[in-house]
């Protein structure tokens, strides 16, 4: 079970990337996160490991498997049953600006009960992100 949101964003994808990938700085603009925390030194890069802490849901840390830089990064984590699998994806517009693509996928023996008990939970989530990250990019440093 996938959900997903996607929103343009009136900043630079250099902008959106840096914000992004600055993970342990989320909670400044979401509400969604409360903590990030890096477990391994240096930039993200496939392999590096976040512990993360989100209201009304369990701690959960997870691993960078894809990056192309400045374009998408996909972490997951695992529990007994479920995968959950979050993509971030920005794509330069023509116009000018950037379309961010936030998704978030549950797999696993659980995954799909997982999917539908958290599903309104997981939109309001990304929605929430997704202007978080507008707003964020958009306004000053």
């Amino acid at each position: 079970m996938e959900q997903s949101v996607t929103v343009d964003v009136g900043a630079p994808p250099e902008r959106v990337w840096e914000v992004l990938t600055d993970v342990e700085h989320w909670s400044q603009w979401t509400s969604t996160v409360t903590s990030v925390r890096l477990l391994d030194d240096g930039p993200l890069r496939v392999g590096s490991r976040a512990r993360i802490s989100q209201p009304r849901l369990p701690e959960s840390e997870y691993v960078v498997t894809e990056l192309d830089p400045g374009r998408s990064f996909t972490w997951v984590a695992t529990a007994p049953g479920v995968r959950t699998t979050a993509r971030h994806d920005a794509q330069v517009l023509p116009e000018g600006g950037t379309r961010v693509r936030l998704s978030v996928s549950q797999s696993g023996r659980l995954g799909s009960v997982m999917g539908r008990f958290y599903r309104g939970l997981t939109d309001r989530y990304l929605a929430a992100e997704a202007a978080g990250l507008r707003a964020r990019c958009e306004g000053a440093r």
